[in-house]
């Protein structure tokens, strides 16, 4: 699977997803797009989108887009934080579908 991490996402997390593809938004380059351009320009190269950004799915239409957003959920985006969700994290990436946006608490 094709994963693009958010740029608030801390580019360590790819580490934790060994078997997929990951990329990070800076290291794509794109870090200086807002949300709508950067949905845009990852279109057909992502299958996933993984951010903290728990407003995107209500200020962007995400159900029109070809890759599914998975929203992790918990108290700080710092890399400890976000390590309780990994496992759910790598369940929702076998399930997760084009336009579909999944929200993981921890």
């Amino acid at each position: 699977m094709r994963i693009l991490l958010d740029a608030c996402v801390p580019r360590r997390l790819a580490n934790e997803l060994l078997g997929h593809e990951v990329q990070t938004v800076p290291a794509m380059g794109w870090a200086d797009l807002d949300d709508g351009p950067l949905l845009d320009v990852m279109a057909g190269l992502f299958d996933v989108l993984v951010t903290v950004d728990k407003n995107l799915p209500k200020q962007q239409r995400l159900y029109t887009r070809p890759f599914g957003v998975i929203v992790l959920r918990a108290k700080t985006n710092r890399l400890a934080d976000l390590l309780p969700l990994v496992a759910m994290l790598r369940a929702t990436l076998q399930d997760v579908r084009p336009g579909e946006v999944q929200e993981l608490t921890g």
